[in-house]
C-alpha cells in the first residue's frame, strides 16, 4: 500500500499531563462473529503492513480494546483511543470558506485526489508516537504504523 511522503502523522501530548506509563486494559470481551471478524482484519493490516505484531517479551506502555463496528452486515476495527484523546493537545484550523475553495480549483492546472478507502492508512506514524497506538485483542498486541481511525487529530492531517 502506498504512503503519503514527508507528512508523517506526530501526535503532541499536554505534557502538564503526562501520558500515564502504563493503560493496562483487559481483552474487549467479543462475540464469536467479532473475533471471527478481528481475525480477519488483524491479517489483512498485517498483511497491508499498517500494524506489527509486538513481541510479548517488548514492554508495552500503552494498550488499548479493539472495538469491532458493525454497519450494514460489515464491520471494522478500531482501537479505543479515548483516553489518548484527554492528553493530546487539539489542533485548531478554520475551515475554510467553499467558495474560496472552488476558486482556488477552478483556476488550477492539475488536482490530486486521494483514495479516501484506505486514507487514513495512508498516513506514516512517525517512530517516537507508534507506542502510543498499541492496540489489543484476543490474537496479540500490535502496534499501528500507519494512522489508526479514531485519533484526536486524525482529520486535520487531510486539510
Amino acid at each position: 500500500m502506498g504512503a503519503i511522503v514527508g507528512d508523517a502523522v506526530d501526535i503532541v501530548l499536554d505534557i502538564e499531563r503526562p501520558y500515564p506509563p502504563l493503560l493496562g486494559r483487559l481483552v474487549h470481551p467479543e462475540s464469536p462473529k467479532s473475533r471471527e471478524a478481528l481475525e480477519i482484519h488483524i491479517k489483512e493490516l498485517l498483511d497491508l503492513g499498517v500494524i506489527r505484531n509486538i513481541w510479548h517479551n517488548d514492554k508495552v506502555k500503552v494498550t488499548t480494546p479493539i472495538i469491532v463496528a458493525w454497519h450494514n452486515g460489515k464491520s471494522r476495527m478500531v482501537g479505543d483511543f479515548r483516553a489518548l484523546k484527554t492528553y493530546t493537545f487539539t489542533d485548531r484550523y478554520t475551515i475554510p470558506k467553499i467558495q474560496i475553495s472552488l476558486t482556488q480549483i477552478s483556476q488550477a492546472v492539475y488536482i490530486r485526489t486521494m483514495d479516501s478507502l484506505k486514507g487514513f492508512h495512508q498516513k506514516v506514524v512517525t517512530q517516537r508516537e507508534r507506542k502510543y497506538l498499541r492496540i489489543l485483542s484476543h490474537c496479540g498486541v500490535y502496534e499501528y504504523l500507519r494512522m489508526p481511525f479514531g485519533i484526536k487529530n486524525a482529520p486535520s492531517h487531510f486539510q
